[in-house]
């Protein structure tokens, strides 16, 4: 019986979803560990009053979005700091839109062809871990690219 072997070509350019949460922190943290390539974060801002948002199922106020807009922020700042590690070239994205259509239309956006995510999203109330729980796996079958989901 012969064998064959599939040599994985090492990614140029990773794109890293970060949605505040600590599996988040990891895929990046494994995608600066693992690849010495172009990285560029993205956290997706999901317009309130959409059905993923924590918007969609509490009434919309100023005092919200604000809310969302500070913790797409931290985020990305916490992102940059652990990027300070690392002698990598690293660009932060903030765009609204339903997180996993962002993702996966980022990929072909920014050239991208690798993905690096955590398996699931959200805060401590557990709302949005619910809500954001399918994003992973529509990245997974609807990206063109290799996606790494980090557990």
């Amino acid at each position: 019986m012969s064998g064959f072997s599939i040599l994985a070509m090492a990614p140029t350019h990773v794109l890293v979803p970060l949605d505040g949460s600590p599996l988040a922190g990891q895929a990046l943290r494994h995608a600066l560990e693992t690849y010495g390539c172009e990285i560029t974060v993205l956290n997706v801002l999901t317009p309130i009053g959409s059905t993923m948002s924590e918007g969609g199922l509490r009434d919309r106020t100023e005092q919200r979005v604000a809310e969302a807009e500070n913790r797409a922020e931290t985020s990305v700042a916490e992102a940059r700091e652990e990027v300070g590690a690392h002698d990598q070239r690293v660009e932060t994205v903030i765009e609204i839109g339903d997180p996993a259509e962002v993702i996966v239309s980022s990929v072909e956006e920014f050239d991208v062809d690798h993905v690096v995510m955590g398996g699931h999203g959200g805060d401590t109330n557990g709302l949005v871990s619910r809500l954001l729980g399918t994003v992973a796996t529509t990245v997974v079958t609807e990206a063109p690219v290799t996606v790494t989901v980090v557990r």
